[in-house]
């Protein structure tokens, strides 16, 4: 910088610096203490020279170089060094932990060497901010001695730029879908053994991207394996064309005229978070022999499709397409965690023959219009029962996630639906569970193929209070029993079945992922059970991770609730659970590691004992985690889950507390050390934690949080989540609340107890959140600078409300780390 020449504009950047009296001024200690929190990338800053009453040491101080003499240099602002090191070091140790591989899928085929196992895994690829899909295939022996083995192939194999893959029922085809990410057309594979049979390209004027997450995902094989139905975005819609004058052109001219351009068009309602852009999913089918493409006609455009199976295909029968169906014919409210918008199972009859258009003859049937919510169908497989979940308990109650129930409607064996079906209960809603007893059930998916050999027994992962298990559930008998072993803490996840012997991922707080087979043995009384073995796990951990680790211990905590009420239910007097996770030598010089009490989302969530990778860093690092499960949570029961809607930021802000004071009470958590940790719903509890009990955290980090209700009613997704959670039932929503609804929604938010928070705090921001959108946090943020209560504000300008992107992972919890060391002087 030419430090003689007349500067006239200047931009100054945010970050404050530190200067010294030296220079001839002192900044005040709030802001010599914000330089501490600036993100570790380095800053510059620019000043003006021309307009500065203190131009002269500002000459004097940027022209100086770290040898005190007088050089031409711009002026770096970094981190203090201590902290720039401990940036360094901690991010070396997070990343170990971040390329732990995930275990997404499995399937078990047959063939002429026996069974083979095909895992598709996936892992963080930071540098390109995405994650990277692969798959490993394995050989499944059985030895005489009852053992199994898994000889898994040398290598796994990327699946680049792989949107989805799913093998056909034989095993004998995989198909490959390829999403485009501009206006490139869908690409859709199929692979024998050993190479590219066909590739199929379709253009965006016949539809868009394949849908491929939980909701309306749905790619499914025929049983001859002919024909993939699948849902994906329909064909956009007609816009405006204006030529060079800006005139209208008729007739929606597609020419690509110089001067012309394409209009706005008509804006349409989305499914909020996690579907901005997304445009109305609609059903295909497409011959895997020829590659045409036919969309399902009959389907009314107001029902948005997903799920889609194929009904039995009987000799001399029609074959249906059976898929699950939302309504959005009115609002559409955000659908990404919420089980509360009301489904349907429907039905419509797959005609190959399109020689004339008789959508009319062959209409769409609603096959569970007696109840309020149904998806994820699946056929036996004898073809006699079709299957699906329902959250009707979401749907009539207005809870965005509530306990689920099974049902069975006969198929009839000639293919002729009748007008209406009758839905056979196979499970109840559980209100009240007694200890260690069934609490009902919390499913987030079935396998696509769930049957055991009976044809009437089917495997299903769901909620059992703090722990994930496999439940064996029996159609014709409605009988549920416990598959994962009952005296494990671990969280069990049924990954594919090998006949009826079971293949299974089981993890911990404190251990990475690791492949289970159940072998299915039989009583004296024939009642049949498995025996868990190991398999050798073809997921490997540093030596860092598993030094880390290896020292870890967890368990479930049984807390007491401190306000039982003759106005509650049976089931929401019992206790509640946390779990505790600690290193086994959590305690030094007599005093234990400081803990980080971590609350999760939704609040009708769990959080499982399951390994989270964030959270194992944290463990690993030297702090105790307090996992807290408060009333509200899955895995309960009725009662307790029904118990919180009303009564949001006052008893699951007391169940927190309950949890914390147990712990310090048993001797595992020191009160001079004590953190906070939330996102969502856990971030709106993790603020009213900081302003309910001030004294009792020094330090806190808040992800996307809930702030203020009465300002992100109007601007959410999820509008009626704000009802629901502030009066306790859905008869009071509206699209334009009250003065009385808008002073309801500040009394029961973190920001009205603000003028008591002192606790330095951590936010964690994304630009793209439409579930609790950024300008709730803002909001919070600056009115504790207004205090002057310290704040870090990392924000992510492509990141929605999970945070969830690799980058965004990673320095979220190294940010979280060094924010939490600075205040507990770990």
């Amino acid at each position: 910088m030419d430090m003689t020449s007349k500067v006239s504009k200047a931009r100054i950047l945010t970050h404050p610096i530190t200067c010294s009296t030296k220079l001839g001024f002192d900044l005040s200690a709030s802001h010599r203490r914000h330089l501490l929190h600036i993100f570790f990338r380095p800053a510059f800053i620019t000043v003006s020279l021309t307009q500065s009453p203190c131009k002269n040491w500002i000459r004097r101080f940027v022209a100086m170089d770290s040898s005190g003499t007088d050089s031409a240099k711009e002026l770096h602002v970094g981190l203090d060094p201590t902290i720039e090191e401990e940036y360094a070091t901690q991010s070396k140790l997070l990343k170990e932990f971040i390329n732990i591989p995930s275990i997404d899928k499995a399937w078990i085929f047959n063939s002429d060497s026996g069974p083979q196992a095909m895992f598709a895994l996936s892992q963080a690829n930071l540098l390109a901010n995405k994650r990277k899909k692969f798959m490993l295939s394995g050989h499944i022996s059985k030895e005489s001695n009852q053992s199994v083995n898994f000889h898994w192939a040398p290598f796994p194999i990327e699946m680049t730029g792989a949107s989805a893959f799913v093998p056909s029922p034989s095993g004998l085809k995989l198909l490959v879908i390829r999403n485009p990410e501009n206006e490139s057309p869908t690409k859709f594979e199929i692979w024998n053994s050993s190479q590219l049979e066909k590739e199929f390209h379709i253009p965006q004027k016949v539809h868009g991207s394949v849908y491929v997450d939980g909701w309306f995902e749905g790619i499914s094989w025929n049983s001859d394996e002919t024909c993939v139905a699948y849902v994906a975005e329909e064909p956009s819609l007609p816009k405006p064309t204006f030529d060079h004058l800006g005139y209208y052109k008729k007739g929606n001219s597609l020419d690509k005229d110089i001067g012309s351009w394409k209009g706005q068009g008509d804006w349409e309602e989305e499914w909020g978070e996690a579907y901005a852009g997304k445009r109305q999913p609609a059903l295909f089918a497409i011959n895997v022999d020829s590659g045409e493409v036919k969309p399902i006609k009959g389907i009314p455009r107001s029902i948005s499709v997903g799920q889609v199976v194929w009904s039995p295909k009987n000799n001399g029968s029609a074959q249906y397409l059976v898929f699950a169906g939302w309504l959005g014919d009115k609002r559409k409210f955000g659908i990404k965690y919420c089980y509360n918008r009301p489904c349907a199972v429907y039905a419509i009859k797959f005609k190959s023959d399109e020689t004339k258009d008789d959508a009319d003859e062959f209409p769409i049937q609603n096959l569970t219009k007696s109840i309020s919510s149904g998806f994820s169908p699946r056929f036996s497989k004898d073809g006699k029962f079709l299957l699906f979940l329902s959250a009707k308990s979401a749907v009539d109650s207005g809870a965005h996630w509530a306990t689920e129930t099974l049902h069975r409607i006969d198929w009839p064996s000639d293919g002729k639906l009748p007008e209406s079906t009758s839905i056979v209960d196979v499970t109840q809603v559980v209100n009240c569970p007694d200890d260690g007893c069934f609490p009902g059930l919390y499913v987030t998916g079935l396998l696509s193929d769930p049957w055991l050999s009976d044809g009437h027994s089917f495997m299903l992962s769901t909620y059992w209070r703090s722990c994930r298990v496999i439940l064996s559930v029996n159609l014709q008998s409605s009988e549920v029993s416990l598959v994962s072993p009952s005296d494990s803490d671990y969280s069990w996840s049924v990954l594919a079945l090998d006949g009826d012997n079971i293949v299974a991922v089981s993890s911990s707080p404190v251990s990475v992922p690791e492949i289970k087979y159940g072998k299915k043995v039989l009583d004296s009384a024939g009642k049949p059970s498995w025996k868990w073995s190991n398999i050798q796990s073809p997921i490997r951990c540093s030596e860092k991770v598993m030094s880390g680790l290896s020292s870890l211990q967890f368990k479930i905590l049984k807390v007491p609730i401190s306000d039982v009420s003759e106005g509650l239910a049976e089931g929401a007097k019992k206790p509640i659970e946390a779990i505790y996770v600690s290193s086994s030598m959590s305690k030094e010089n007599g005093k234990c590691n400081p803990l980080i009490a971590v609350l999760h989302g939704g609040p009708h969530s769990v959080s499982p004992c399951s390994f989270s990778k964030g959270l194992a860093y944290l463990s690993s690092i030297g702090y105790s985690l307090l996992i807290i499960n408060y009333r509200g949570s899955l895995g309960f029961g009725e009662d307790a889950l029904q118990s919180l809607p009303g009564k949001v930021g006052s008893q699951d802000v007391k169940d927190c507390l309950s949890a914390i004071d147990h712990a310090i009470e048993m001797g595992l958590a020191d009160p001079s050390r004590i953190t906070v940790l939330g996102g969502s719903h856990g971030g709106f509890l993790t603020t009213h934690l900081i302003g309910q009990a001030p004294d009792k955290f020094v330090a806190a980090a808040a992800r996307n949080p809930v702030c203020n209700i009465a300002s992100m009613v109007g601007i959410s997704d999820i509008p009626d989540w704000c009802f629901f959670e502030a009066y306790g039932d859905q008869t009071h929503y509206t699209e334009s609340p009250t003065p009385e609804d808008l002073s309801r929604f500040h009394k029961m938010s973190p920001i009205a107890h603000i003028s008591k928070v002192k606790t330095p705090t951590l936010f964690l921001l994304g630009t793209q959140d439409l579930r609790v959108p950024i300008s709730n946090g803002f909001q919070y943020v600056r009115a504790l600078k207004e205090k002057g209560v310290e704040v870090k504000v990392l924000v992510f300008p492509n990141d929605n409300h999970p945070l969830d992107r690799p980058q965004t992972d990673y320095e979220s919890f190294l940010n979280i780390a060094v924010w939490f060391n600075k205040y507990c002087k770990l």
